[in-house]
């Protein structure tokens, strides 16, 4: 039974500013949220060692790929980390069992949702697969079930809990550990606790994880991405065919394989 992690920093317990989940930004701060993502995953793999797991991978999908305290970590687990030659959203081992998004935040756009954005608040708005609405969540989910993978477990504020409901069905689980105000703001709630809500919830994960089934997208796909500006779409050129330009800020990507596709956005 293998679970696969892919750990972000903005839906962590605890977290409330954007310095806590910057290299750049926090000094202090962003320390504190490397402990906090530390002791996030760690809940969690306890809980999936103790619903069954046999082998527990941890993806690194935050900025940089570079925040986890590997020393910090439970010693069982495998690490991703760094300036891996993958898209971000891609699996990087396909022949896991169940998917855990574990400190995910809501799409850009949503309203009240800590930190919400796709992959850059600064450079893109919105994102399509196949005319669905996605965010992070929903890449990622489309990329899991592209092999076959279900998402199991989302863990965020209440925003990207909702989300998850809505674009995965009710019976995935969710664990809302806070409360999402603003951009910037949140009500949170003790981190302990949370942590306890965590590792239940990711053992019952890992013990039905049959439940949930894989959130497929059908080839052929089209993915659109809607830029905040038409200079960053202008770094695309466009053959007509394979990569299409809508409109000044919107351009399309077509192809066969998911996986290339999110390469190229």
């Amino acid at each position: 039974m293998r679970v696969y992690m892919s750990v972000d920093m903005e839906g962590l317990a605890g977290v409330a500013l954007r310095e806590q989940i910057s290299r750049y930004l926090g000094g202090r701060q962003y320390q504190q949220g490397r402990r906090l993502v530390a002791a996030e995953v760690n809940a969690a793999v306890a809980g999936a060692f103790a619903g069954g797991a046999t082998d527990v991978i941890v993806h690194d999908n935050h900025g940089s790929s570079m925040n986890l305290p590997i020393e910090q970590l439970d010693p069982r687990v495998h690490v991703y980390m760094g300036n891996l030659p993958y898209p971000q959203h891609a699996v990087l081992e396909p022949d896991m069992d169940v998917y855990i998004c574990l400190g995910y935040h809501a799409a850009q756009g949503r309203l009240h949702a800590f930190r919400d954005h796709t992959v850059s608040s600064s450079r893109w708005s919105d994102v399509w697969l196949n005319g669905i609405a996605v965010g992070e969540l929903g890449l990622s989910a489309a990329c899991a079930g592209y092999f076959g993978i279900p998402v199991g477990l989302v863990v965020g504020d209440d925003k990207v809990c909702e989300e998850a409901r809505a674009l995965l069905g009710p019976a995935v689980e969710v664990v809302s550990v806070k409360t999402g105000l603003g951009r910037h703001a949140a009500k949170l709630l003790p981190i302990a606790a949370q942590h306890d809500r965590i590792r239940l919830a990711t053992a019952r994960t890992v013990q039905r994880r049959g439940a949930v089934p894989p959130f497929v997208v059908s080839p052929p796909y089209e993915l659109c991405l809607q830029y905040t500006s038409p200079e960053y779409a202008d770094v695309h050129a466009c053959d007509g065919v394979n990569s299409v330009r809508r409109d000044g800020t919107t351009i399309c990507l077509r192809g066969d394989n998911l996986i290339d596709l999110v390469g190229r956005m």
